[in-house]
């Protein structure tokens, strides 16, 4: 099942307008921060869907019946640009275990390139329900080798994959690779243009350098 927040007007699509600003990228602080927020949305979302259970909570005044999260998911990102996303999540879920990816593209002389991971550090996943989120899905190829990354150390019970903004040839790859495993799919928007350098038109740029300042 693919979810895509921006159909349904809500706040985050000023995030989303502000985020992909030119003028308003300027303010790396701010990028981080609207980044944090769209998890924060994201993991509200998200949490309509996980599992609850009924707990007695003991107030000043008698005894209040509340549907609590009967587990927190595991929380998985891919590094660099996917960490102020993570951080939203992070702050909504505040009692989950967490996993980070380190994915890069290393690029070739006729200009092509290919996805590597090069490190994880991951927790506990067997049997659990986990969101794995990234700011963008430009080809689709990182998420999934993060996907299959995580398969490496546990089964998950279901995995939720989030992203602000994808591609539709990025996601379309998504979708048909992890077609026959328990995932579902979470998008902010979805644009139509990839280059073929693999950069989503009209995108937001490079959300690591915007983020973080440009790696040499």
């Amino acid at each position: 099942m693919i979810h895509v927040l921006s159909s349904t007007p809500s706040i985050l699509n000023q995030y989303i307008a502000e985020i992909r600003d030119v003028e308003i990228q300027r303010d790396t602080m701010r990028f981080r921060k609207n980044l944090e927020r769209m998890g924060i949305i994201f993991a509200t979302s998200i949490s309509r869907h996980l599992t609850y259970e009924a707990k007695e909570v003991i107030t000043p005044l008698g005894i209040a019946n509340v549907p609590v999260l009967q587990e927190y998911p595991v929380l998985a990102t891919i590094l660099r640009a996917g960490l102020p996303f993570h951080q939203g999540f992070l702050d909504f879920f505040d009692k989950s275990e967490n996993a980070f990816i380190s994915a890069f593209r290393k690029h070739r002389k006729d200009g092509s390139f290919s996805i590597n991971l090069e490190y994880s550090s991951v927790a506990d996943i067997e049997s659990k329900t986990v969101i794995l989120s990234d700011t963008m899905v430009a080809s689709g190829s990182s998420m999934v080798l993060a996907y299959r990354e995580l398969l490496a150390h546990g089964k998950p019970k279901h995995t939720h994959i989030a992203a602000i903004v994808a591609s539709t040839e990025g996601l379309e790859y998504v979708k048909k690779h992890l077609s026959r495993e328990s995932v579902t799919i979470w998008i902010g928007v979805v644009d139509e243009e990839l280059t073929a350098q693999s950069f989503i038109v009209p995108g937001l740029g490079d959300a690591g350098d915007l983020a973080y300042g440009i790696k040499h």
